[in-house]
């Protein structure tokens, strides 16, 4: 992997200042609208308190709304000019992945650290170990859908609509349990959503799987969700990108 150019990219993807805020301002904005000024904020659940859960959630969403982007630009990259011009030059495909892999996971950081730095000073508690299992599952986790951006990349090739997958982004939050708590059949609903697997696994240090309406998810149920929907999207990617092989 090229260090050289990994920070170029780097640098490029930091400029864009709307994405950026969208990206790690917003969600922080929205953890302290909905976490750190609620009354409910200190109440306690499972290990740790109200605006902790609030936190994780709004951290999850700014880093798969980040890992999104990227994915999605890398698809339309490798199909458009800037993949023949990088095909000209000794960088293989392996590296290309890599470098964008690593990108995709340090731009997903900045939402995590930043959400949680306001969660340490507005209330938000929790165990030690809540505290660290969430923030690498909100990291890790988000590299599903550094796949579904890929998806959207390469069945549409259109910046427009890679660009709408933020749009479908707080659409799965609505859906995955993460801005309100859902109960009844919209629960049922969301357990079947993409976002819904690795929002609960995030919050799992925290909750154990313990929902607001008293239920409990065993540990597999968020598992299979992640599992399910990875493939899903894997399988996706793969037929688009052979499907615009053929074309060509």
């Amino acid at each position: 992997m090229n260090a050289t150019f990994t920070l170029l990219e780097m640098r490029r993807i930091t400029r864009d200042w709307s994405g950026m805020f969208f990206t790690a301002v917003l969600p922080a904005f929205f953890y302290l609208i909905f976490g750190a000024t609620v009354d409910a904020k200190g109440e306690s659940i499972g290990n740790g308190n109200v605006a902790m859960y609030v936190m994780i959630s709004m951290a999850a969403y700014g880093a798969v709304t980040a890992t999104t982007s990227i994915g999605g630009q890398a698809a339309l990259e490798r199909q458009q000019g800037w993949g023949r011009q990088l095909g000209l030059t000794p960088l293989p495909d392996s590296s290309y992945i890599a470098m964008k892999a690593l990108i995709a996971m340090t731009v997903a950081a900045v939402p995590i650290l930043l959400t949680y730095a306001l969660g340490v000073a507005t209330g938000a508690r929790g165990t030690a170990s809540a505290w660290l299992l969430s923030g690498l599952l909100c990291l890790v986790g988000s590299a599903v859908f550094a796949v579904y951006g890929l998806l959207i990349g390469t069945a549409f090739r259109s910046e427009a609509a890679v660009g709408a997958t933020s749009g479908t982004m707080v659409i799965f939050a609505f859906l995955g349990n993460l801005f309100i708590p859902l109960s009844g059949v919209l629960l049922t609903i969301a357990k079947f959503t993409p976002l819904y697997g690795y929002a609960a696994l995030a919050r799992y240090p925290l909750t154990e799987g313990y929902l607001t309406d008293g239920s409990q998810d065993p540990l597999w149920v968020p598992v299979l969700n992640v599992v399910a929907w990875l493939t899903v999207f894997g399988l996706g990617a793969v037929h688009f990108v052979r499907r615009g092989r053929e074309r060509q």
